[in-house]
């Protein structure tokens, strides 16, 4: 386990500062501006993939909320494809390499403009999360569209395993390895993952929540962390800011005081009304993985 000073609002601001300068740094010559130079930010490994510690989640895009009112109402309209192109290339100008989004219609298509117009984040893991009667064919279309690695959405794995049908989850991960990609899961509770693992599953990597999203309980928060103190093998932590119930500074303190060297965290953005959550995000994961 990686166990991590607390970070003081002051040192964030001055890590925050030299991310945006290295973002701003765009010097004119003879007219032109020069591409802002990407901050590097520490990397670990799903199966054969490298990916950085902060990745890009992408339920905000969609307008998955996870909250009350109408603020998926707001993400739907704000996100645009072009405003979700411009997000990964601000979340790629600060050195993130990786997003996570699910292998529907849109997503393929507008992934394939993005990196048709040079956009900079090139590692797509693919959220399998479709009809458990055609998983296999969801998975084989995320492959073919580009995807670098295959999970499946924590509720379909959690579903299929608390209905006893563990095995049909078995064959989605096999399923994925035969297509020459690293295979990984995702759930929201805690028992689902090392159950996994006591199977004898051939996974690579998992995605765990930090919470339940029916409660929201820390108790939750506190099993999840001690799932992912007890696996192996890389584990990313996603909904660490409870779907900003939590303050970024708080959640991002808590995660990585609680993931080891080998573990990373996904977090979706939405910068509607604070421009520079990127930058906060990317200083946060930044400082707290150097320590």
């Amino acid at each position: 386990m990686l166990n991590t000073p607390a970070l003081s609002r002051r040192d964030f601001l001055k890590d925050t500062a030299l991310l945006g300068a290295a973002v701003a740094a765009m010097h004119a010559v003879d007219g032109t501006a020069a591409e802002p130079a990407a901050a590097e930010l520490p990397k670990i490994r799903l199966g054969n993939v490298e990916v950085t510690r902060l990745i890009l989640g992408s339920n905000p895009f969609f307008g998955y909320a996870h909250q009350p009112g109408d603020i998926g109402r707001q993400m739907v309209e704000y996100y645009t494809d072009e405003r979700i192109m411009e997000v990964m290339d601000q979340a790629a100008a600060l050195g993130v390499t990786t997003v996570t989004a699910p292998p529907d219609s849109r997503w393929i298509k507008l992934y394939h403009k993005y990196l048709e117009k040079g956009g900079k984040i090139r590692t797509w893991l693919a959220q399998a999360h479709g009809d458990p009667r055609k998983m296999k064919e969801e998975i084989s279309r995320a492959v073919k569209a580009g995807a670098k690695a295959v999970f499946i959405q924590g509720h379909r794995t959690e579903d299929t395993y608390a209905a006893g049908k563990f095995d049909q989850v078995r064959s989605w991960v096999e399923h994925i390895k035969s297509l020459g990609v690293p295979a990984g899961l995702a759930a929201h509770r805690a028992d689902v993952h090392p159950a996994a693992e006591k199977a004898g599953f051939p996974t690579d990597f998992y995605f765990q929540c930090l919470y339940r999203p029916d409660t929201y309980l820390k108790e939750d928060r506190d099993r999840a962390v001690a799932t992912i103190r007890e696996i192996n093998k890389p584990v990313i932590a996603y909904k660490i800011l409870a779907a900003g119930r939590l303050p970024a500074q708080e959640a991002f303190e808590f995660a990585f005081r609680h993931i080891a060297a080998k573990d990373g965290v996904c977090v979706g953005v939405f910068p509607k009304n604070k421009p520079d959550m990127i930058a906060e995000d990317v200083g946060l994961a930044r400082k707290l993985s150097l320590g």
